[in-house]
């Protein structure tokens, strides 16, 4: 607006359109495509930032899940198979990302979503490691075969030299046997609720309840071998 207008309270003559004719067509027609082409450049420029937000959340998604995997495998012991995604499930998948990298965006962070509730669902309900029955049951019979060799070795340190044979004789026939006996009804006793029944591991047992008397026998050995 220029003084003079100002100063007489003028309003400013606004732009005429041009006459109809191949000008004003041309103008019509330029003014079309320099929209067209601005939504195109908003369109693509919205179109790459999903597809690298997408790309961005697949490399977090992967890993969580595969380490779910995992774990449902390992300690839960949930066969392979039920964790292999089946053909349906493939489907809807399929369907679910069709319609483009956005549409792909907001699966995948479902899928994080998912993950998240997951872990949390395993860290509050899975349940405790299981020993294995042979671990389980030589912190049972270990205990009382340390009994065993402590009495024996106390036994030998107080007895006389001549009752030395008789002594081993005894401890190396009933102390193992009474041992063993204490450690499997003690594994009855603490383990009997099983419903799939106890396993005693009688072998681990007898092991375990006769290293003592092996190792009595090579300590007097050696003690006599060197005296």
């Amino acid at each position: 607006m220029t003084d003079q207008q100002q100063a007489t309270g003028a309003i400013p003559a606004q732009p005429t359109p041009p006459a109809p004719g191949p000008w004003a067509d041309y103008l019509a027609a330029a003014q079309q495509l320099d929209a067209v082409r601005r939504a195109a450049s908003a369109a693509a420029t919205e179109h790459q930032a999903a597809v690298t937000a997408a790309r961005q959340e697949l490399s977090v998604v992967r890993p969580r899940l595969a380490a779910q995997k995992a774990r449902l495998t390992r300690d839960l012991a949930v066969p392979l198979p039920e964790l292999t995604p089946m053909p349906a499930d493939r489907d809807v998948a399929a369907q679910a990302v069709a319609s483009g990298p956005a549409a792909a965006l907001a699966a995948l962070q479902q899928a994080r979503r998912t993950a998240d509730a997951g872990d949390a669902l395993l860290n509050e309900t899975a349940p405790a490691r299981q020993w294995r029955p042979w671990a389980r049951n030589l912190l049972i019979y270990g205990p009382f075969a340390a009994v065993v060799l402590i009495v024996q070795i106390v036994l030998y340190l107080v007895a006389s030299p001549g009752s030395v044979p008789t002594y081993a004789l005894l401890c190396g026939l009933s102390m193992p046997v009474l041992a063993f006996g204490l450690g499997w009804v003690t594994i009855g006793f603490v383990y009997g609720g099983d419903p799939e029944g106890v396993d005693r591991t009688p072998i681990v047992g007898a092991v375990a309840c006769l290293t003592p008397v092996l190792l009595t026998c090579m300590g007097v050995g050696l003690t006599s071998f060197f005296n």
